[in-house]
C-alpha cells in the first residue's frame, strides 16, 4: 500500500528532507515520543473539524499516530510529518465511514460533538459543518494546521490551484453562513 507523501513523485522525494522543529534539532533527530506530545492534540482537533465527529477523529488520530510510529524512520524525514499523520488519519476515517455505511444504513440525524460551548463557537462550527468535506478539509489544513498552500496540496494530493479554489470558496461559504447567523 502506498503511503501518503512517500511515493516516487518529485515532490515526494523532496519531502524526505529534514524539517526544522524550531528547537535547534531537525525532525529527523526528534524521537517519536516528542513528536507525539507536540502534535497529537492539534492533529486530533484538525481531524475532528474535518471529519465532524470527535470520537471517530480520536480513533483516526490514534491509528495514524500508530502508523507513524511504525514508520518513524521514514516519516520523520518528511518536510511535514504532522501533515502526513493528518492525511493518514483522514484516509482511515474515510475508509471507516465507507465500511459503516455498507454495514448499516445511515441514521436520520447523526449527532456531532460541539466544538465550543459559546454561541460564536457554535455558529462557526455549524457553518463549518455545512461546507462540503473537500472545502472543510482544506480550511482545516490551512487554518488549524497552519500549512502553506503547497504543503496542503502535497498532504491532500491536490494541485495548488485546487487548494486555493477550495479555500476561497470555503471561506466565502463561511462568511455567508456567519452573516446569516447575525
Amino acid at each position: 500500500m502506498r503511503e501518503p507523501g512517500m511515493g516516487n513523485s518529485p515532490t515526494a522525494s523532496a519531502s524526505r528532507s529534514p524539517a526544522s522543529t524550531g528547537r535547534g534539532a531537525t525532525l529527523g533527530e526528534l524521537p517519536f515520543e516528542q513528536f507525539y506530545r507536540d502534535h497529537v492534540d492539534r492533529i486530533h482537533r484538525a481531524l475532528a473539524l474535518a471529519i465532524g465527529d470527535g470520537p471517530v477523529a480520536r480513533e483516526a488520530t490514534d491509528e495514524a499516530m500508530a502508523r507513524a510510529y511504525v514508520r518513524w524512520d521514514r516519516v520523520r524525514r518528511l518536510d511535514n510529518p504532522a501533515g502526513w499523520v493528518f492525511r493518514v488519519g483522514l484516509n482511515w476515517a474515510t475508509s471507516w465511514w465507507r465500511k459503516v455505511r455498507r454495514e448499516r444504513p445511515p441514521s436520520e440525524g447523526r449527532q456531532r460533538t460541539a466544538a465550543a460551548p459559546d454561541p460564536v463557537g457554535l455558529a462557526a462550527r455549524s457553518a463549518l459543518d455545512r461546507l462540503p468535506t473537500a472545502q472543510r478539509t482544506v480550511i482545516t489544513c490551512r487554518v488549524l494546521l497552519d500549512l502553506s498552500t503547497a504543503e496542503t496540496a502535497t498532504v491532500l494530493g491536490l494541485a495548488e490551484g485546487t487548494v486555493r479554489s477550495r479555500l476561497s470558496r470555503g471561506l466565502a461559504g463561511l462568511r455567508a453562513a456567519l452573516a446569516e447567523e447575525e
